[in-house]
């Protein structure tokens, strides 16, 4: 194994600079370094090849055969290491084929996922996306393997390890359909507690939430007669049926087949936030990501 641990990259430099000048002069010139300390580096080189390198000759200096043998590989060397350490080429969606890796629930798929798929679709055509299930206790290890780029997760045990955006603070409504008898006002408490719901249990067979927490504060109880896993069959169930359920708001706003109304009592929201790791933190494909979710957020 040959041993590099003497030679910096800046004697290198220098002798791929004199090698293309054969001159100590012309190649201080260009190093902005003094003949002296040029002149320095090569005593340096030689002793480290254990080759004279550069020898006079009638006009400049000549190469020694090991010397010549070096030119090209040290020159492609040196512009690979060029390229790796220079700044990132400024990312250009129009040419862009990533393949984006976004982990949502059916709710954050809906609220933020497709307002961003057409900005996102409109800037980078040939991108693709794929949409993960999100699975809580495994996303900080997802985005660390580069399984995932971003994560929308609620604020309550966002892992504390990765960047963190908030995007927005979700309240609660009651849903139903267009002419369910009950929705045409708000109602009262009682009358709320009456209603028979439908809820989403993400992990299944749930039949308590947050607005049954809030209820218990008060002593009072809801009748909550199915639970189901996702939000899409909700709505269905929703619109065919006189059940009614509490949702996030910004799931039903625009359904205009459902009756959306405030409810009769205070039940605390949420915070939904945009999460990735560090190693894409200064991506520039990623931050460009992250701003188009963003700025679809703000249009919808």
């Amino acid at each position: 194994m040959v041993n590099i641990d003497s030679l910096d990259l800046n004697l290198l430099q220098t002798l791929n600079v004199l090698l293309s000048e054969l001159n100590v002069t012309r190649a201080a010139q260009r190093l902005h370094l003094s003949q002296p300390s040029v002149s320095a580096q090569l005593a340096r080189l030689r002793r480290h090849f254990d080759d004279p390198l550069l020898l006079p000759g009638p006009r400049g200096m000549l190469p020694t055969a090991r010397a010549a043998a070096l030119r090209e590989p040290l020159r492609l060397a040196l512009e690979a290491v060029e390229r790796a350490v220079a700044p990132p080429d400024a990312f250009n969606p129009a040419n862009a084929d990533n393949t984006w890796r976004i982990a949502a629930t059916d709710y954050t798929s809906s609220a933020l996922v497709l307002p961003a798929l057409n900005l996102i679709r409109a800037a980078a055509p040939q991108s693709r996306m794929a949409i993960l299930a999100l699975n809580p206790p495994l996303v900080a290890q997802q985005l660390e393997k580069g399984e995932l780029d971003v994560v929308f997760h609620t604020g309550d045990n966002a892992p504390p390890t990765l960047h963190q955006r908030k995007l927005f603070s979700e309240r609660y409504v009651l849903a139903g359909r267009c002419d369910h008898p009950q929705l045409q006002r708000l109602p009262t408490l009682d009358q709320f507690c009456q209603l028979e719901f439908v809820m989403v249990s993400p992990d299944g067979g749930g039949f308590s939430a947050a607005t049954d927490n809030a209820l218990a504060k008060l002593g009072r109880s809801r009748r909550v007669v199915l639970s189901v896993p996702h939000f899409l069959f909700m709505q269905e169930t929703l619109a065919s049926s006189d059940l009614v359920a509490v949702l996030p708001e910004r799931l039903v706003r625009h359904a205009s087949h459902l009756a959306v109304i405030d409810l009769p009592l205070e039940v605390p929201g949420f915070d939904i936030l945009l999460l990735w790791h560090e190693r894409l933190h200064r991506d520039p494909a990623q931050q460009w990501l992250r701003q188009q979710i963003v700025a679809a957020l703000s249009r919808s």
